[in-house]
C-alpha cells in the first residue's frame, strides 16, 4: 500500500524565495562562519520569539552539548536528571559526554518530567537538570525553579519541539539556565538541518560563541576547548526564505490538532497541556488503550497508506546504554502506548478528517 499521508512532510518555501537567499551566499561567497545570513537569521529568530541571549548552531543535538559544555556541567562527576520521556537525543547527549543519567519519572497528565519526584537529597548531589517540553507541552518551570533555587546546579531545557511556545504571554525560552531549540527539517520550523541555544546570561552565551568555533578567542588562540557547530549560510537560507510564512504554517498545523481532537474525543486520551499555554501544533499524540491496540492501530492504519510512530518508545530509562538509573514505572507503561498521527504544515483540516476516519475504521 502506497502511502497517502506520511508522519511528517516537510515544509519547504517557494523555490525564488529561497534562490533569492541562495543568491547572495553566491555572491558574497561567505559560506559559513557567523556569515550575514547567519547573523541576519540569529537576529530575527530573537526577536520573533522574545528572547535575549540566542545562538545558532549545526543542530539541536549539538545545542544540548554545547550548552552543557559553556554551564560547566559537561565537567562535572555528577549525574544529571532528566526526563526517560523523549527523544533519544536528550539522554546520549548527556551520556556522550561520560556523564550519568539518572532518570526521574513524569507526570501521567502533562507527560513531562514531575517536580514533586525531585527529591531534595537528588538535587543536592546533581550537577543539572535537563527536562524536556515534552510535545511543545511546557514543563511546570515555576515548581522546578523553587526545587532549585539556592543550589549548585543548572536547568537546562531540552525544547526540541517548544517552537513559539509561550507560558503566560511569555516565552518558555526565558526559564532556566538555557533552553535548547531543533530546527531540523521536521520542525515546525527547520533550516534542513539546525538548532539554536538560548541563555539566560550573556556571559555564558559569549563563552558558547567561542565554543563553536573551536574555542578560538577575538585573537583566533584557543583559549579554551572548542567543537565546530556553526550553521552555514545555505542553512541560513533555508531559515530566512520560511521565517516570514511561519505564523501561517503553525496557525495551519493548530488547526490540524485541533481538529483531531475534535474528531478522535471519544476514541482517545489526550496530553493536557499547563495552564496558562497552549497547543503549538508541533505532534499529534495519542494514547492508546493498551500496546497491544496501539500494535493492531499502527498495522490497519499502514495498511490503509496512513504511517504512524511511536514517539517516545522505548522509555529511555529501559536503554542500556543510558544507564538503568531510575525508578520510571509511569513513563515505560506510557510509552508503550503514546502514538503520534501525520501532522505537517500542508495537512489540511479535510485531510485530517478523512485519517480520523481510517483510525475510527482501524480501531
Amino acid at each position: 500500500m502506497a502511502i497517502r499521508f506520511p508522519i511528517v512532510r516537510p515544509v519547504l518555501p517557494a523555490i525564488d524565495v529561497y534562490q533569492k537567499h541562495v543568491q547572495a551566499v553566491f555572491d558574497s561567497r561567505w559560506l559559513t562562519n557567523s556569515g550575514p545570513l547567519h547573523q541576519s537569521l540569529e537576529q530575527r529568530l530573537a526577536e520573533y520569539l522574545g528572547v535575549e541571549h540566542l545562538m545558532l548552531v549545526a543542530n539541536g543535538t549539538l545545542a544540548l552539548q554545547v550548552a552543557y559544555q559553556a554551564l560547566g556541567v559537561a565537567n562535572s562527576t555528577k549525574p544529571v536528571l532528566t526526563t526517560p520521556f523523549s527523544f533519544a537525543a536528550t539522554a546520549s547527549s548527556i551520556a556522550w559526554h561520560g556523564l550519568q543519567c539518572e532518570f526521574v519519572d513524569i507526570n501521567q497528565s502533562s507527560l513531562n518530567i514531575a517536580p514533586e519526584l525531585l527529591k531534595p537529597e537528588q538535587v543536592d548531589a546533581a550537577s543539572a537538570i535537563v527536562a524536556t517540553h515534552v510535545f511543545g507541552n511546557p514543563c511546570e518551570v515555576e515548581a522546578i525553579a523553587s526545587k532549585t533555587a539556592g543550589r549548585d546546579l543548572k536547568v537546562i531545557y531540552d525544547a526540541a519541539h517548544a517552537f513559539n511556545c509561550r507560558l503566560n504571554d511569555e516565552s518558555i525560552l526565558n526559564w532556566g539556565d538555557a533552553s535548547t531549540l531543533s530546527l531540523h527539517a521536521t520542525k515546525i520550523f527547520h533550516c534542513v538541518e539546525g538548532g539554536a541555544i538560548v541563555f539566560k546570561e550573556l556571559d555564558d552565551l559569549l563563552r558558547a560563541r567561542e565554543m563553536i568555533n573551536f574555542g578560538f578567542n577575538k585573537y583566533q588562540y584557543p583559549e579554551q576547548l572548542g567543537i565546530n557547530a556553526k550553521m552555514s549560510e545555505m542553512h541560513a537560507a533555508m531559515g530566512l526564505s520560511l521565517l516570514d510564512t511561519i505564523d501561517d504554517i503553525q496557525a495551519q498545523r493548530i488547526e490540524a490538532v485541533s481538529t483531531y481532537q475534535t474528531e478522535l474525543a471519544n476514541e482517545f486520551e489526550f496530553q493536557h497541556w499547563v495552564d496558562g499555554s497552549s497547543n503549538n501544533g508541533a505532534y499529534m499524540p495519542v494514547l492508546c488503550r493498551s500496546e497491544q491496540q496501539l500494535l493492531k492501530l499502527m498495522e490497519n492504519l499502514l495498511a490503509s497508506g496512513v504511517q504512524t510512530r511511536r514517539y517516545f518508545y522505548p522509555s529511555l530509562s529501559e536503554v542500556a546504554c543510558y544507564g538503568h538509573r531510575g525508578d520510571t514505572p509511569l513513563a515505560n507503561e506510557i510509552s508503550r502506548r503514546v502514538l503520534c498521527l501525520p501532522l505537517y504544515g500542508d495537512l489540511t483540516v479535510e485531510e485530517v478528517k478523512q485519517i480520523c476516519q481510517l483510525v475510527k475504521e482501524a480501531l
